[in-house]
């Protein structure tokens, strides 16, 4: 028989077939879902519960670090995970100011949980395949994560710097154009907002701007080349001690790089040195924001249809108690 030299693929090819293969296991492992591995928390926190079991004692900076969270949001998981019972904080020995974390019974009880829900969907899945098949895959997602894992190590301090460096906040010129049309055209395309939506957004945002600065309210934004590619708002009521999260929105071009969980984080920082209560407004079906909103400690308090933005939709209320860990 002939040997035929099969053309290798082109670096385009791969990188297309890489990312097709990341995302298929991205949905597969349920990484899309609120929740993980059967239980109740988010991704998120279900690999710190991970995490700490397997480094007991780690402290809240080097977890931050291996989850790729920034020291705001992880302060945030912590405390949210310490409050259901699922872990404890123990002063280091070593520095007075850091804490060592470890699992309570009831999270230990909860990882062997997440244990035996991993190893069998992971079990169920090598079944289909050959024993030479199953080792050149754990050998292939070995290079490929730490591939990953070095990349993303030696980029994260850089973009983090120029992240806050294109973070500004309050009013910048053309903002309010530019958060008007970012929410006109997602929302027409994801749930058929029309002319109605886009002049509230528009005319609702500008009496904001306008106030500012103002105690209790403030506004950030991404900027690029003078023009603002992401938003955040907080308007708060320091009578009532409950602030309005609002018109947080990412550019397309940015979603998946960070830039939304950053504006969160400041948010965050600010309600929590003023507030005791945050809310927000958005509606069922947004899941990857809704991701964010419950990493940050918010929980879905109401739900029904609604049409406050012009269209009838099943509109959700998600709270969040101020519970800052310093």
């Amino acid at each position: 028989m002939d040997i035929v030299d099969l053309p290798s693929k082109s670096r385009d090819d791969v990188i297309r077939e890489l990312r097709e293969f990341s995302r298929k296991l991205v949905r597969e492992l349920g990484f899309m879902r609120t929740t993980l591995a059967d239980s109740d928390l988010a991704p998120s926190a279900v690999h710190a519960i991970i995490e700490i079991g397997l480094a007991p004692g780690i402290q809240a900076r080097d977890l931050a670090g291996l989850l790729r969270l920034d020291k705001s949001n992880m302060s945030r998981q912590i405390a949210k995970l310490e409050s259901i019972g699922l872990l404890t904080r123990q002063a280091a020995s070593d520095d007075g100011r850091s804490y060592q974390l470890y699992l309570t019974d009831a999270g230990q009880k909860l990882r062997k949980k997440i244990d035996r829900f991993a190893t069998d969907q992971v079990s169920s899945a090598l079944r289909r395949l050959v024993p030479a098949d199953q080792q050149t895959l754990a050998r292939s997602l070995s290079l490929y994560a730490g591939a990953l894992a070095q990349d993303n190590a030696s980029k994260m301090p850089r973009l983090a710097d120029g992240w806050d460096e294109q973070i500004q906040e309050g009013y910048q010129p053309g903002c309010i154009g530019d958060v008007a049309s970012m929410h006109a055209r997602f929302y027409s395309r994801t749930a058929g907002f029309g002319v109605f939506f886009e002049r509230k957004v528009a005319t609702e945002f500008a009496e904001f701007a306008q106030a500012l600065p103002s105690s209790g309210k403030a506004l950030w934004l991404y900027m690029e080349n003078g023009r603002s590619l992401a938003s955040l708002a907080i308007d708060g009521n320091e009578n009532t001690g409950v602030a309005h999260l609002r018109w947080f929105i990412v550019d397309e071009s940015l979603r998946g790089s960070g830039v939304g969980s950053r504006l969160l984080s400041h948010a965050m920082d600010f309600v929590d040195e003023r507030f005791g209560e945050t809310y927000l407004w958005t509606f069922k079906g947004l899941d990857a924001a809704r991701h964010l909103y419950e990493a940050s400690g918010f929980q879905l308090t109401d739900e029904a249809e609604g049409s406050q933005w012009g269209t009838a939709v099943i509109e959700q209320r998600f709270s969040r108690q101020s519970n800052e860990v310093r």
